[in-house]
């Protein structure tokens, strides 16, 4: 791959909010001096022009970048990186951020240093790395150095095992990916084979799987399931009783923000035990909950998502030069009707059909990497929830290139945009190991199943009725509305609003009014849309407003 030669920026974005990385930490890094950086600007960008009385020459900035950052001369090759740089970061002698100058310098990458707020609440500041283009974690301060060397700090963790002649200093980073591959397979199968061999009637259903697998230091486990591949046929409701989308990846997303409730209120019950085993703790620096310490989340499909994600894997994305053709026909955002997928720029779908139209899998996997799978109501209450890695079971898919430019490279640099706490969280994807049931039984083909941690019994919903079936072990009531409709979803958020005693909450009177409130989520969505319309790949569809207007 050709890289751009080194280019030192600081740059600050003008943003009044930023972003935060949920995992960034507020602890100092280092006491450690930087090197002397006279020469460099908070708001600093290379001139393109010669030395004027404004200020001073372009060779001057370039000097003293190159002066403050120049790496030990005893550094000569690649191949001397771990015995001298690796070392000395290692035992405190160089921070972070002058080792990622040197590191620039040896592996000519181009770095910036990137301010993505001013001060903000609790007086904090907060920068981010970005290399060759790719934007890392954002680090936190009380002062800009602090916030620097925070992020330098973070960009490090996941840059370093990625770099020649580093990987094999980082074996950790290697067996983690592949504990976390073996792991979580292994897991859904256990969860899988465990909800079948007491609903054997219903394997059938089990051919599209989606689960959400929390990690922790026991190992991994499923929290969330899901199965399914349609949309429902009948028109949009307005009483928030009928599921919509009943494709597997979404069917588990709502049952892991059942979960997530779930935890809420154990955490808001304020007896011990069960904040003790509440994923939840309090966040010091915000009135929002955070997830506790060790605790990462990963999404398993055994199917590669529908939408751009299928993508060929010849193409090849780069944003300063994408064809008109790439975007419309390959990597655009897509509609998903009736079981089936077309491209928003598509003119073989009729829009003005009176149908349930959803986004594709694909494009609600890459929205919940930057605004977060908890949803608007939620985040009232936590900060964003990501997912650390997608992996993909798929036995027919020999290529995961299609899913990482849409999940990651269509949104890349879009987090300096975003209101504080919301990034675009770059996960790992990679294939594994296929999880599936064998079934003889046929005529079940629209029935998907899901099941929460914490359920005595699955619930079958018919994804083209979009309601729970006669024959279903769990129901809610002879409605047979599903407990994962929007209806429920409202219930279950008023009854976290009332434990939390949160009294601006309670009075709201109807879902989508609930959903507006939450207005860092919907700023956070807002600019999401707008830069996937910018990039030019489309439209965001807007669904019809009777869908959320609805109360209880």
């Amino acid at each position: 791959m050709s890289l751009s030669p080194l280019k030192v920026t600081w740059k600050s974005s003008g943003s009044p909010l930023g972003s935060l990385h949920r995992g960034a930490s507020f602890a100092q890094i280092s006491k450690k001096d930087l090197p002397a950086t006279s020469g460099l600007r908070d708001s600093y960008e290379t001139p393109s022009t010669p030395s004027t009385s404004d200020g001073p020459s372009k060779h001057v900035f370039e000097q003293q970048a190159k002066n403050a950052f120049e790496p030990d001369p005893a550094v000569k090759s690649k191949d001397t990186i771990p015995k001298t740089l690796l070392d000395r970061y290692r035992n405190g002698q160089t921070n972070a951020m002058s080792f990622l100058h040197q590191l620039a310098q040896i592996f000519q990458f181009h770095l910036e240093v990137k301010e993505t707020t001013g001060t903000i609440s609790g007086f904090y500041f907060a920068f981010c790395v970005v290399i060759n283009g790719v934007q890392y974690k954002t680090g936190m301060g009380i002062n800009k150095k602090q916030a620097r060397l925070e992020a330098a700090e973070l960009a490090l963790q996941d840059l370093l095992p990625t770099l020649d002649g580093l990987k094999s200093f980082f074996p950790e980073a290697a067996e983690k990916k592949d504990s976390v591959n073996l792991q979580v397979p292994q897991a859904v199968r256990d969860a899988l084979t465990k909800l079948m061999s007491s609903n054997s009637e219903f394997s059938a259903c089990a051919g599209t799987i989606a689960a959400f697998i929390i990690q922790t230091s026991r190992g991994c486990e499923v929290v969330a399931f899901g199965t399914g591949n349609f949309n429902t046929k009948e028109s949009a409701s307005s009483s928030g009783r009928i599921v919509h989308d009943s494709h597997a990846v979404v069917t588990a997303r709502r049952s892991f923000m059942r979960f997530l409730y779930r935890h809420l209120l154990m955490f808001f019950s304020k007896t011990a035990d069960l904040m003790e085993k509440s994923v939840f703790q309090q966040n010091s620096s915000s009135a929002l909950l955070s997830l506790k310490s060790g605790i990462t989340f990963h999404l398993y499909v055994n199917q590669l998502p529908k939408g751009a994600a299928q993508v060929p894997s010849k193409l090849r994305l780069n944003p300063l030069s994408i064809s008109a053709w790439q975007v419309n026909n390959e990597i655009s955002l897509h509609l998903s009707v009736e079981g089936k997928v077309f491209s928003v720029f598509s003119t073989a779908f009729d829009h003005s059909a009176s149908k349930v139209v959803s986004m594709s899998t694909t494009d609600k996997v890459t929205q919940w990497q930057v605004l977060g799978y908890q949803g608007a109501l939620l985040s009232h209450f936590i900060e964003p929830i990501y997912v650390e890695s997608i992996l993909i079971g798929d036995s027919g898919c020999s290529d995961i290139h299609g899913m990482e430019i849409c999940v990651s490279q269509r949104v890349e640099g879009i987090t300096s945009q975003l209101p504080m706490f919301y990034c675009l969280m770059r996960p790992r994807i990679n294939l594994v190991t296929s999880v599936a049931i064998n079934s003889t039984t046929s005529g079940q083909l629209t029935y998907g199943i899901n099941w929460s941690e914490g359920d005595t019994s699955l619930e079958v919903v018919d994804g083209l009725e979009g309601k729970t079936t006669e024959e279903s072990p769990f129901k809610s009531g002879p409605a047979l509305a599903s407990r994962l409709c929007k209806a429920a979803m409202l219930h279950r958020f008023r009854l976290v609003a009332k434990e939390a005693q949160r009294q601006d909450l309670l009075g709201v009177s109807s879902y989508s009014k609930a959903k507006r409130m939450a207005k860092p989520y919907q700023e956070a969505k807002k600019v999401l849309r707008l830069y996937l319309l910018q990039q030019g790949f489309g439209t965001w569809l807007v669904k019809p407003l009777v869908c959320d207007d609805f109360s209880m």
